[in-house]
């Protein structure tokens, strides 16, 4: 009987895994399932750009994935039971079914984090995924239909992250005839050096955002939003992006996770409670080479992604784990389509001094996220053609796993 391979989520983790355990194990072994809930790929890095109204590109996973011998289920995973080594998938015209494995890989991302405040689930918008970001799209396409007719209209981006700096100023960019505020909770650029936070400002100056700086949001509705100080700032259409979460599935199926949903594995990407499940990407709380949390990111997408490969192929085919980097070395940050920031850090995450700004550091930015989609459309390129067999009898058994003490900590809340 072939070892069957789950993978969950076809994300930037999930796609390059999937493609590559494809190209490096025989198919005469093993057998590999993707399951996803929509037909094409998601570019989570543009989907700022694709709310604020540009096209994006989005691969189909069945031309992503021909040829290589990926079995892809289009369906929602409702459930994990690692017990039993089943995951419950969700149809959108069918019954529920069970599909089962003997490796699975969890890389279903996460989603916006409303941490708990009353009336964002309700009256905010998101660009975390792509049907909430064509929501926001298509509300600011009504703005900006009343702007035509003198009414205009005002945009509330709260969450000063890189992913609220990214769709502030991609909006205020893009459609000129709104109002764009951004809600920031400390100073504005706190994790950057004092020359890129000057950038910083001087974009949002050029772009016309206003800044709230040291507000914190208690409550959101349909035309305001309710500060913590007292005050209200007016808002057609509130954007939420004040931080990330994973999603409950994993946390209920038992495996050990963190406070907000994020699975906790070893330095191979392997569940702490359950050894036969690898998390990847935003679903794993994974310690980098710097003794630090690495964060939820595309570049930590790779990173975890080739990890988790060596591991999942070195334990099935008898062969040494190495240990790939895992490492966090800056930001690159696109500032709308001709300005950016890229901000390199040091070994304790601190910002270095210099940074690169301007024209050549949003080329940068776009270098990247196109150097990501055609790795992505291209999962099995470059990889050796000599297929690996699997050991006669891989051992997969947990084994003695040294967490660091952060890792405890956040593992325990």
């Amino acid at each position: 009987m072939k070892h069957r391979i789950v993978v969950l989520g076809a994300g930037y983790a999930g796609s390059y895994v999937a493609g590559t355990l494809a190209r490096r194990l025989s198919p005469h072994d093993t057998e590999i399932t993707v399951v996803n809930a929509e037909p094409d790929f998601v570019q989570r890095l543009r989907l700022h750009q694709l709310a604020a109204g540009r096209e994006i590109a989005a691969p189909q996973l069945a031309d992503v994935f021909a040829g290589t011998g990926i079995r892809l289920r289009l369906a929602r995973v409702a459930a994990v039971d690692p017990e039993h080594r089943v995951v419950t998938v969700a149809h959108a015209h069918a019954d529920d079914s069970e599909l089962g494995y003997d490796t699975l890989l969890y890389a279903l991302g996460s989603h916006g984090d409303d941490h708990g405040v009353p009336g964002v689930a309700e009256h905010a918008f998101d660009v975390a995924a792509r049907p909430s970001a064509l929501r926001l799209r298509e509300r600011l396409d009504n703005l900006d239909r009343q702007g035509g007719r003198g009414e205009g209209g005002s945009v509330l981006v709260v969450g000063d992250g890189l992913t609220g700096i990214e769709t502030a100023t991609e909006i205020a960019e893009s459609r000129p005839g709104l109002s764009v505020a951004l809600v920031a909770r400390g100073e504005l650029g706190v994790p950057l050096s004092a020359g890129a936070r000057g950038h910083l400002r001087r974009a949002c100056d050029r772009l016309g955002i206003t800044v709230w700086e040291h507000t914190s949001v208690e409550a959101v509705e349909a035309t305001r939003v309710l500060c913590a100080d007292g005050t209200v700032l007016a808002s057609d259409a509130t954007v939420w992006t004040a931080g990330f979460a994973a999603g409950p599935i994993a946390a209920a199926g038992g495996l050990e996770v963190t406070e907000n949903g994020r699975i906790v594995v070893d330095r191979t990407m392997r569940s702490v409670s359950h050894p036969n499940v690898y998390a990847v990407g935003d679903s794993a709380y994974a310690i980098g080479d710097n003794g630090r949390t690495l964060p939820m990111s595309c570049a930590s997408a790779g990173y975890t992604g080739r990890q988790a490969t060596e591991a999942i192929v070195g334990r099935l085919t008898g062969r040494k784990i190495p240990n790939t980097k895992l490492e966090y070395v800056g930001n690159h940050i696109s500032l709308g389509r001709r300005d950016g920031i890229l901000q390199m850090v040091d070994d304790e995450a601190r910002a270095k001094p210099k940074y690169v700004g301007g024209r050549k550091a949003a080329r940068i930015k776009a270098g990247i996220v196109k150097m990501s989609l055609w790795g992505t459309s291209h999962p099995t390129f470059g990889l050796p053609k000599r297929k690996l067999r699997l050991a006669a009898a891989p051992d997969l058994s947990a084994e003695k796993t040294v967490r660091p003490r952060e890792n405890e900590a956040a593992a325990h809340g």
